[in-house]
């Protein structure tokens, strides 16, 4: 007797649609560290067990269960290796994603995944209803999440630097002004591909308080001013290139388009300024897109939204600024644009 669907197509619906059980396997094999236990190869359950602190017979089942879609392979009842999916679970690795697995089973996006139809039914924003006020008013009341939200966009943003600094070119300008730049990682890597560049950091104080010793570490504090403000109210500063690094995603388009004109406004009538976004690009339905589900988190989490080619150009436009580069679809990008007459 067989049990469960036999069609193919409702086997890989039914895995689909319960993707929460498979989530939730993969940040537990994650969070225990499995795939960095392996790195050196095969072990036998009880020694993960002991090295990660599990219990072994739950570890075996976890495995066995991850094992059936190919991260981590089984090659005796008791012994598991790597695959290469597991392998992007490892923390000692240049394209980790172990730091957006595990962000990905915060209780900041998995409970407001869980009131999806808040949203869907025009309630407004899912993670508002789930616990009562905006992200950033949550994040504030609890620097623990706070911390663990930054150090998840800091880890991503140091893996994609090399390729977005490539893009940007930035020893073309005396002056970057990183809008939003967090604790200073991009802005420091930038300035020293021109030793002679000066940089400006426009964050948040409590975020900027953390920014010394990155600066430091990187050498370049004495060329770096830090700038406390909001960059919906306060004045931006005037610089050569500006950076807007994953910002304009977190704002529905009115918000996101106030913020463009004012970096517009900041860059006044010089011509050769130019303003550096550094987003996804979403592609076009029926095609596999990782910023198609990416998008979903914006409506749920953050009110924003993921955006088209389309959609990027007609903002710009409404703001006063050009795109001047065709950025590739479907993965993090570097926009480049200038200011309209």
């Amino acid at each position: 007797m067989t049990t469960g669907p036999q069609d193919l197509h409702n086997q890989r619906l039914l895995l689909l649609a319960g993707g929460v059980r498979l989530a939730g396997i993969v940040h537990a094999l994650c969070a225990l560290g499995v795939a960095d236990h392996l790195a050196a190869g095969p072990r036998p359950v009880t020694e993960l067990a002991a090295a990660s602190g599990a219990d072994p017979d739950a570890l075996r089942r976890l495995l066995v269960a991850a094992s059936g879609v190919g991260i981590f392979q089984a090659e005796s009842d008791d012994r598991f290796a790597l695959t290469p999916l597991a392998d992007g679970l490892r923390s000692d690795t240049r394209d980790s994603i172990r730091a957006l697995v595990l962000y990905s089973a915060a209780p900041t996006i998995w409970r407001s995944y869980a009131s999806i139809l808040h949203t869907a039914t025009g309630g407004g924003r899912a993670f508002d209803h789930e616990f009562g006020r905006p992200l950033w008013d949550h994040l504030a009341a609890h620097p623990d999440q706070e911390a663990f939200f930054d150090g998840t966009m800091t880890q991503m943003n140091l893996r994609l630097t090399p390729s977005h600094l490539d893009a940007m070119r930035p020893e073309r300008f005396a002056t970057i002004a990183d809008i939003g730049g967090g604790q200073g990682h991009f802005l420091a890597e930038a300035l020293k591909r021109r030793p002679d560049a000066r940089g400006v950091l426009f964050e948040r104080g409590p975020v900027l308080e953390a920014a010394a010793p990155v600066l430091d570490k990187h050498g370049v504090t004495d060329r770096v001013t830090l700038a406390a403000g909001d960059f919906f109210a306060d004045p931006l500063p005037e610089a050569d290139a500006y950076v807007l690094r994953g910002i304009l995603h977190n704002w529905p388009d009115d918000r996101a388009a106030t913020l463009l004109r004012r970096v517009r406004t900041a860059m006044a009538d010089r011509a050769e300024a130019r303003l550096f976004v550094l987003e996804q690009v979403m592609g076009e339905p029926n095609e596999w897109d990782h910023a198609k589900f990416l998008d979903i988190d914006m409506m749920l989490v953050f009110g924003g939204r993921e955006r088209t080619l389309a959609a990027w150009r007609s903002l710009f436009a409404g703001a006063g600024l050009e795109l001047v580069t065709t950025p590739p679809v479907g993965r993090w990008t570097v926009l480049e644009c200038r200011p309209l007459s």
